[in-house]
């Protein structure tokens, strides 16, 4: 039996019909060369047969009237209610088609009765492809935790033939986190106090650096919640339907912009989505007159550190002013990012844990109140960061050959963007509800607004003749 952290519990709490909260992951791969058509369907079969479960995909959640809701493990998980097998058929089986089918089964919450996970095997793609779909409850894993386990399930080399689910995988992590909690046991009440005593010293330094913002003696600090602009179609009451789409640029010419910028690629990858963003709003007849906010996930795990369930904060930071010059919305974004980064620096994660918790209740209740499409949203948008393997990785001598987190929605946005590295790519994943109009369009516009940065970068580094 293991208990959940109040961010945990919070997703829990949170979710609904209209708003599960589970992550996914689609791995898109291609069959080995003189493979059989079966391949993925043999594939499937195999995979059945690892009917040994391990941690944390044996645990179902168990709530109590007396006490705080606890993972506890099954004797035997039936891997039939877990594991599917689809296939597209021909003239249907192109990317928007493996797309919609993955909205589809990314709207469902999943049964709590059971373990909380499923994987879907999706064959029949063209050009010889298939896919793996995987979804697992955000209060399991976050999205950094759910890479690792997928990388740990795939193989380095197309020659190892080995197949290791991630399902039927001892994880280190459930090991170091069993120890950890023992050692928690032991520890003294003073010890606990101490860390109250930093967590409130913690919110009490946020709390005076929020102030300064409203009263504007500071700039960027920390962006302040709830004053993100609510007339867009970003925002408002999160409804059931899903859409999926996505966009992606070569890694390598990401960092010759950092290098010639001396930037990072979280730089220059919200360069480009605050310039699509700000094309896609003009579009819809929305003129912004102050910089989005987005709402980004930060990893509070120190170096090292590994575990189970979620580990993160969320803060709200602005972008660039509106501005038609994306080496100008560079700068402006590396200079708030860079006061975000030491903000964070200066204080304890417990702290940001429990900003990220309260500013969560708030905007939860405006959710659950139906409030969300008149109250101001805690920010325009998400956007997380998740560093992927750096080479290609295989199942079954199967290359993925790409590999797209698919994010749950927070309260009062019904857009939220994930960034993945993956074999020298820089995937963006968009999700959304059915509400948001032209989620396309906005895919493509990620790409134009990248070459724009791109050449904008060039001509300001260009020789003087």
């Amino acid at each position: 039996m293991s208990k959940l952290s109040l961010l945990d519990v919070a997703f829990f709490v949170a979710e609904s019909e209209a708003s599960p909260k589970h992550v996914g992951g689609l791995m898109i791969c291609k069959r080995p060369a003189r493979s059989p058509t079966s391949f993925a369907a043999d594939l499937y079969r195999e995979l059945l047969t690892f009917t040994k479960v391990e941690a944390p995909f044996n645990r179902v959640i168990h709530f109590s009237l007396t006490g705080m809701p606890t993972w506890q493990e099954v004797a035997a998980v039936d891997l039939e209610q877990h594991l599917f097998y689809h296939r597209l058929r021909r003239g249907k089986n192109g990317r928007q088609d493996l797309y919609r089918l993955v909205s589809e089964l990314h709207q469902p919450m999943l049964d709590r009765s059971r373990p909380l996970w499923e994987v879907h095997l999706i064959d029949g793609l063209s050009a010889r492809r298939f896919a793996l779909y995987v979804k697992m409850h955000h209060a399991s894993a976050d999205g950094v935790t759910m890479v690792r386990w997928a990388a740990d399930s795939l193989a380095p080399a197309a020659s190892d033939l080995q197949l290791r689910p991630m399902w039927s995988v001892r994880h280190a992590a459930a090991e170091q986190r069993e120890k950890r909690r023992k050692e928690k046991v032991m520890q003294s009440l003073l010890g606990e106090l101490t860390g109250v005593g930093k967590r409130l010293l913690g919110i009490g330094r946020l709390a005076a650096m929020l102030l300064l913002e409203s009263v504007k003696l500071t700039k960027n600090a920390i962006s302040l919640p709830f004053v993100a602009d609510g007339n867009t179609p970003l925002t408002g009451q999160v409804t059931a339907g899903r859409q999926f789409a996505t966009a992606s640029v070569a890694m390598q010419r990401v960092k010759e912009i950092c290098a010639r910028t001396r930037s990072t690629l979280n730089h220059v990858a919200l360069t480009c989505l605050d310039g699509a963003l700000h094309r896609y709003l003009a579009d819809e007849g929305v003129d912004l007159k102050r910089p989005i906010t987005i709402q980004m996930p930060v990893n509070l795990r120190k170096a090292g550190e590994h575990g189970t369930g979620n580990k993160i904060g969320i803060i709200q930071v602005e972008l660039s002013p509106p501005t038609d010059d994306p080496y100008v919305r560079l700068r402006n974004i590396g200079f708030s990012l860079r006061n975000v980064r030491s903000m964070i620096d200066s204080v304890a994660p417990d702290a940001i844990e429990s900003y990220t918790l309260i500013t969560g209740v708030v905007g939860q209740l405006a959710e659950m109140l139906g409030l969300s499409n008149r109250l101001p949203p805690t920010g325009n948008t998400l956007v997380s960061n998740i560093p992927g393997p750096r080479e290609y990785l295989y199942i079954k001598g199967a290359r993925m050959e790409e590999l797209h987190p698919i994010s749950t929605l927070p309260a009062g946005n019904l857009l939220n963007i994930t960034l993945f590295s993956y074999a020298g790519q820089l995937f963006f994943g968009l999700i959304a509800t059915d509400e948001l109009p032209n989620l396309e369009r906005l895919s493509a516009y990620v790409a134009d607004a990248f070459s724009e940065l791109e050449q904008s970068v060039l001509d300001a580094h260009r020789p003087a003749h």
